[in-house]
């Protein structure tokens, strides 16, 4: 990019911008653009675009007095002529449309100057710019006027020279005045993370919400003065701190909320072998109770455990649904002497065999010994 000329060249912008009554005048086309007459004669025509337009506008916010609207450019010719200067207008705001220009959007009119406006006196708006030579970048903005003829015919030498000295102390200090105020918006920017492009107005609404949100620290408020520096170096003292602790924490368990894995796997061992012993305490008494409840056959003792120590609640059911036998159990003196083993089965103890799911040879053998005793 090239850098803008030490000095400003002043420029009467003969553009043919229609004006009306309102609030809103155009300064400038947007983009590169000349005069009627065919100025500026020493640069490749003006040029404006958002960027310069930004720097423009904050100038205009820092200014304590409000730029003037004269007509036809009587300010800059009344040591030539003698004649009184009056206002025509004054506006202090700026405002870039894109794709437009640069527009005052605050101007206020005299009352003649409404009324010459609204009856067609005066047509066109004719703005005084500072310009670098070699861009034709507008840099400054200095007054504007009305007129009928935006190409000033006759009168551009005599202007564009009281132009250069009436504004003489502007243009080496506004230049010093714009880079300070450049780099100062450019790292306002930086800080509050805005678009390049952004405005004075912009950066200002957001320091204003950093300010605000700043204020809801306790710390901050209660101080005499506020130092921004201090303050983000304690709040990153505080952060470092933090992270200290939930490292810390994290190595160190809460003893009330976390058990060691040693501690878990013999409590988890304890548990099973009382369970077992329970289980095992449990289907002892069912089998013992059944065995003397004659619901169950001596041969079926070691069954019976097995299948209660998987399923307890299944051989109580069982148990509870079986017949008693001890009938099976007496001697039957009808078709066996005393003391002599039985060699086969009866119709009644067979059958009671099928419905017990005991095999009638386990059976037999059991009382064969019973009756040898």
């Amino acid at each position: 990019m090239k850098k803008p000329s030490t000095h400003h060249h002043f420029g009467i912008a003969a553009c043919s911008l229609a004006i009306t009554a309102s609030g809103e005048v155009q300064l400038t086309p947007a983009g590169r653009f000349v005069g009627r007459d065919g100025r500026p004669m020493d640069a490749p025509g003006w040029f404006m675009d958002a960027t310069l337009a930004a720097k423009l506008i904050a100038a205009a916010d820092t200014r304590a007095t409000p730029y003037v609207i004269d007509y036809d450019h009587q300010t800059l010719l009344a040591k030539e002529n003698g004649k009184p200067a009056p206002a025509a207008g004054f506006f202090k705001k700026l405002e870039w449309r894109e794709g437009v220009g640069l527009f005052a959007i605050d101007v206020e009119w005299t009352e003649n100057a409404k009324d010459y406006i609204a009856s067609g006196e005066f047509k066109f708006i004719s703005p005084v710019i500072g310009y670098d030579k070699a861009t034709g970048n507008v840099i400054a903005l200095y007054m504007a006027a009305i007129t009928n003829n935006p190409s000033i015919d006759g009168m551009n030498e005599v202007l564009l020279s009281t132009a250069a000295l009436h504004f003489q102390f502007t243009p080496t200090p506004l230049t010093s005045m714009e880079t300070v105020m450049d780099e100062l918006l450019e790292n306002l920017r930086w800080m509050l993370n805005l678009p390049v492009g952004s405005t004075a107005d912009e950066i200002k609404a957001q320091l204003q919400k950093l300010i605000d949100q700043i204020k809801t620290d306790p710390v901050a408020t209660a101080a005499a003065s506020f130092d921004l520096a201090a303050h983000l170096q304690a709040q990153g003292a505080q952060v470092v701190a933090l992270n200290a602790q939930i490292a810390q924490g994290a190595n160190t368990p809460d003893p009330a909320k976390f058990v060691a894995v040693g501690v878990m796997q013999a409590l988890q061992t304890q548990v099973a072998q009382l369970s077992a012993e329970l289980t095992t305490k449990n289907v002892n008494d069912v089998v013992v109770a059944a065995l003397n409840a004659n619901k169950l056959l001596p041969s079926q003792e070691a069954w019976a455990r097995t299948w209660g120590t998987k399923d307890l609640t299944a051989l109580q059911s069982y148990i509870a649904s079986a017949p008693s036998i001890a009938a099976l159990t007496s001697m039957q003196t009808t078709t066996v002497p005393p003391g002599m083993p039985s060699t086969s089965l009866t119709e009644n103890q067979a059958a009671l065999c099928a419905a017990m799911g005991v095999k009638p040879e386990d059976f037999l053998k059991t009382l064969q010994a019973e009756t040898q005793v």
